[in-house]
């Protein structure tokens, strides 16, 4: 399974929301540039760089930023925040970027994810941000009335490589993953699910272990590395070395890609 960190941009700082609130941050550190490397010191084998000031205006906000990690480290970068059309895509994408990740055009603009994904196949996943079990979009800032696993199936036929599932309650709480929603989730698509939310020790990663035959691959972690709750080494010899970038694209496998 792939361990994640995350790095959240706010006002150009790393930082963490509780429970998607913006009026509720912690900021862990000044320099979003040299968490990222800290993190390839510790052995990450990927990166989850969200840009919330880009989510909260539906535009990207941080590209000097994240345009400065991808180019100052030597793993796969994935990015999301406010990515909301064609052009801002191409343009994170045109940076390097391995990825990147798409949440409200999901919801409002499901035909560009298809075009998307046939243009930059393997490099489109969609974000799905849930409340309960309906769907948030706009930095979480709005809840829908369109349900996780529709959402998740339509998106996995136009062709998304993956999908981010993260509980917005269990968010920045370390109160533990929403297995049960995970487990609904991976039996209901055919493509790789990642969790994120709520982790919080090893012993959550190895309950979510016990999801990977299911199609959970890969696993999204903050506050718990950056608390020290979680040790990122000691994480990634527990579930299992990540390695998205030489696994072959296939809708029809439950791999991560």
């Amino acid at each position: 399974m792939d361990i994640i960190p995350a790095i959240d941009i706010l006002d150009g700082k790393c930082v963490r929301l509780y429970q998607g609130d913006y009026n509720q941050s912690e900021i862990f550190s000044q320099n979003p540039l040299e968490m990222a490397l800290s993190f390839v010191e510790q052995g990450a084998t990927h990166l989850h760089l969200v840009d919330l000031d880009g989510a909260r205006e539906g535009r990207t906000v941080n590209l000097a930023i994240i345009e400065s990690i991808v180019n100052s480290v030597s793993i796969p970068v994935q990015v999301g925040g406010g990515l909301r059309n064609y052009t801002s895509v191409q343009r994170v994408l045109q940076l390097g970027v391995s990825r990147v990740i798409l949440g409200t055009v999901a919801v409002e603009e499901p035909q560009l994810i298809a075009e998307l994904s046939g243009q930059f196949p393997g490099q489109i996943v969609v974000g799905i941000d849930a409340r309960k079990d309906k769907v948030a979009i706009r930095g979480w800032l709005e809840t829908g009335t369109v349900s996780v696993v529709e959402l998740a199936q339509k998106m996995a036929e136009l062709g998304a490589a993956a999908i981010i599932y993260t509980d917005i309650q269990k968010d920045g709480t370390l109160s533990g993953p929403n297995l049960p929603a995970l487990r609904e989730l991976a039996t209901q698509v055919n493509i790789p699910v990642i969790a994120s939310g709520g982790v919080s020790s090893l012993s959550d990663l190895l309950s979510l272990l016990s999801l990977e035959p299911l199609g959970v691959k890969g696993v999204i972690i903050g506050k718990a590395i950056y608390t020290g709750a979680i040790n990122l080494k000691e994480a990634a010899k527990a579930v299992g070395p990540g390695r998205w970038q030489d696994v072959p694209l296939n809708l029809g496998d439950t791999r991560l890609v």
